[in-house]
């Protein structure tokens, strides 16, 4: 057995050897868009958003050391880039470089606005410590050529995704620099593995639209929406399902509630036993969403924590609702790696409290307050854009912060490939059991799908 071990081992590794090498000589046939030559007045401008920026940092971060970087000759150096520069797209992944450095979930540059739209007609998430392709698009190129949810991907035009550098892809791929065309090394859950070349659907405008339009900072995988006007693959925002006469499960996409429509939503949940809060793939939001619903399950008022600003500490409390408007009975949270900044609060609030139990993947570690920051460029074409700016921090009622820790969850579960390629949800039915309901993960799987809206 022990020699039969070895040779198993030895032959595993050299597949997973054979893989890699063929990973790095991975053909090209997909040719990089040519980038516009970027003129004397475009690199003017683009020094002009690096000072802006810069100065938005200096007034408004909430660090006064702004984690140790000596921001003049951070900035500089970055401008001597900006005027070595041969592209526009260069000069923005070098405004965008100098704020990611800060490692800052919350700070970030948004550059202007694109004349085209690229749909990949894929999505991908990191599921524990891999990424897993979780949806195609039916009729795209990604599923003519046999991408599936439940592939792995190993590589993404030669670079392993990991969970540190996952938001810095999407950021990329969405915001900065959209690609033609997607290079990707896949594993498929029988353990195939195969190499693809994934073309983009590219849509030109008529006109160029601005990204910044919303005013407002971006929450966690903001850069997997589409624009304005275009076709548009979302979740449906909130949704809720009872499974018998006990059980609520509430498919809550974003905290962008009001506080009425939280109070609704609860008002249902009352009349059951338990409440499920699907909050997996939820980025984030508003804090007054995110108080309201933490004020409709706890009997009691509860501090989150203390705001950390540059020259002051508040503390941030939500209000219970008391009385018969609160929700009494059992909680289970679920979460899983894009559950991002409010989401991750409320988490942690249940958690700490002890008034639920939080199940699935630890979560994305993106907790900081920002506030997003807009600017124009140029007087007969007008370029918008702007940078989100960390504002504040904010500890947690055992002191800590979340940022780049997460949430680790009561009872960590994750699905797998095979689970994802059946549409099953281990998870949802693994929360539902620990309540005494029965839920197949098949039925589990069903009851939040995917739209792809056009």
């Amino acid at each position: 057995m022990r020699a039969v071990s070895r040779f198993a081992h030895a032959r595993a590794f050299a597949c997973a050897l054979a893989f890699l090498l063929a990973v790095i000589a991975m053909p090209r046939p997909v040719q990089p868009q040519q980038q516009p030559k970027l003129s004397g007045l475009d690199r003017d401008r683009g020094r002009e958003m690096l000072e802006l920026i810069k100065n938005d940092i200096k007034k408004n971060y909430y660090d006064p050391t702004f984690h140790g970087v000596d921001l003049d000759a951070h900035f500089k150096e970055a401008d001597d880039k900006i005027k070595q520069a041969t592209s526009l797209g260069q000069m923005f992944g070098i405004i965008a470089q100098a704020l990611i450095e800060f490692d800052d979930s919350h700070l970030y540059f948004v550059p202007p606005g694109r004349s085209a739209r690229y749909d990949y007609g894929w999505r991908m998430a990191m599921i524990g410590d891999k990424c897993f392709v979780t949806a195609v698009k039916p009729d795209s190129d990604a599923a003519a050529k046999g991408l599936q949810a439940g592939d792995e991907i190993y590589a993404i035009d030669g670079y392993e995704p990991t969970r540190d550098n996952h938001w810095k892809m999407l950021y990329s791929y969405y915001a900065l620099r959209p690609r033609a065309g997607v290079h990707l090394a896949i594993i498929k859950p029988d353990g195939a593995q195969k190499l693809m070349d994934v073309m983009t659907k590219v849509t030109q405008h008529k006109r160029v639209i601005d990204l910044t339009a919303s005013g407002g900072g971006a929450d966690w995988g903001d850069f997997e929406r589409e624009e304005e006007d275009s076709e548009r693959e979302r979740r449906a925002g909130s949704r809720q399902v009872e499974v018998g006469d006990d059980l609520l499960i509430w498919k809550l996409a974003e905290f962008d509630l009001s506080e009425a429509e939280v109070d609704d939503a609860m008002g249902r949940a009352r009349k059951h036993k338990t409440l499920i809060i699907d909050l997996r793939g939820n980025g984030g939001g508003a804090e007054a969403t995110l108080l309201r619903l933490l004020g409709n399950v706890f009997d009691h008022d509860v501090k989150l924590g203390d705001i950390k600003r540059r020259k002051e500490t508040k503390p941030l409390v939500a209000k219970t609702r008391g009385g018969d408007s609160v929700f009494k009975g059992n909680l289970v949270v679920l979460v899983d790696s894009q559950s991002g900044s409010a989401s991750e609060l409320f988490a942690r609030a249940v958690q700490l409290e002890k008034r639920g139990t939080i199940v699935g993947d630890r979560s994305a570690g993106a907790v900081m307050r920002s506030r997003f920051y807009d600017h124009q460029s140029g007087l007969d074409t007008v370029a918008f854009y702007g940078a989100s700016v960390t504002d504040a921090d904010i500890l947690m009622s055992d002191g800590k912060s979340l940022e780049h820790i997460g949430v680790q969850p009561d009872k960590l579960l994750l699905p797998t490939g095979a689970d994802m390629a059946a549409g099953r949800d281990p998870v949802l039915a693994f929360a539902a059991s620990l309540v005494g309901v029965k839920l197949e993960p098949e039925k589990a799987g069903t009851f939040f799908p995917l739209k792809w809206q056009k």
